[in-house]
């Protein structure tokens, strides 16, 4: 009996991280299951430890232990980036100048990105509102054929946004390094980070590890069914980023001199 309630409280889990992930709900669930699992394991972990094997208990108890780990991590950055997330230009806050968009490329097997796309018309959005000064563009500069803040910057003058006030990194190969670089190269705190939600998220959850004042402008993100690869990908995205904060201590690739900001 006690096995079967076990199983049922990680099933809830379960369905809560992929409801969160197709949906973008499901915290109730999450939270439900990680109740359930830690409960459960009070009466059901000792009675295990007297009728079972050492090696047994283990496997019994890794998977719903790694579930609830995998959840936790995961809505760690929805529970840092409470309040930081704004759909309304005119909600950011004044004193966030500098915003950041996130890179990707603006083409995906040789079909139009629809990510960078609405990330570059919500950078556009938001400099046409009034609420930044500079935009940095940061992403990945791998090859000389594939360059995200080449196409970023582009796209972003052919939006209307002077050129003067567009800064390129060419070192945000991942979400990690573009948020550190904000703030130790570019000098950028607090700062607005633009891409949709779920990036925002797990940027406002790094920078805040990082001692960070962050914001984030969420871009449109794709219908669910487009989009669930991505978010799918998202969930081990945010184990890493928890790994990386409270263990790993991990920094960005590269660094280098400070760059100033346009005045």
């Amino acid at each position: 009996m006690w096995l079967a309630a076990f199983v049922l409280a990680v099933a809830l889990v379960i369905a809560g991280i992929l409801s969160h992930v197709r949906f973008g709900q499901g915290t109730f669930l999450v939270v439900l299951g990680i109740a359930a699992v830690a409960a459960l394991a009070i009466v059901f972990v000792p009675c295990l430890r007297r009728a079972r094997p050492f090696t047994l208990r283990v496997l019994v108890l890794f998977p719903p232990a790694f579930v609830a780990f995998v959840a936790y991590a995961n809505f760690t950055a929805s529970w840092a980036a409470r309040g930081r997330l704004f759909d309304d230009p005119t909600a950011i806050p004044a004193e966030t100048r500098v915003a950041l968009v996130f890179g990707t490329s603006s083409r995906f097997q040789g079909r139009e990105n629809r990510y960078f796309r609405y990330r570059i018309d919500a950078a556009a959005e938001v400099w046409k509102a009034g609420m930044v000064d500079t935009i940095i563009v940061s992403g990945d500069n791998r090859t000389h054929f594939y360059n995200e803040p080449r196409e970023m910057r582009e796209a972003l003058l052919a939006r209307g946004v002077p050129g003067d006030r567009i800064v390129s990194d060419f070192a945000g190969l991942r979400t990690l390094d573009s948020v550190v670089r904000a703030k130790e190269i570019f000098g950028a705190d607090p700062v607005l980070f633009i891409s949709q939600r779920f990036q925002n998220e797990r940027a406002i959850y790094l920078a805040q590890a990082h001692g960070i004042e962050a914001y984030g402008f969420n871009a449109r993100d794709l219908e669910a069914r487009a989009g669930f690869k991505t978010r799918l990908r998202e969930v081990g995205a945010r184990v890493k980023m928890w790994l990386d904060v409270r263990f790993l201590n991990t920094r960005p690739r590269h660094l280098g001199d400070p760059i100033q900001l346009p005045e």
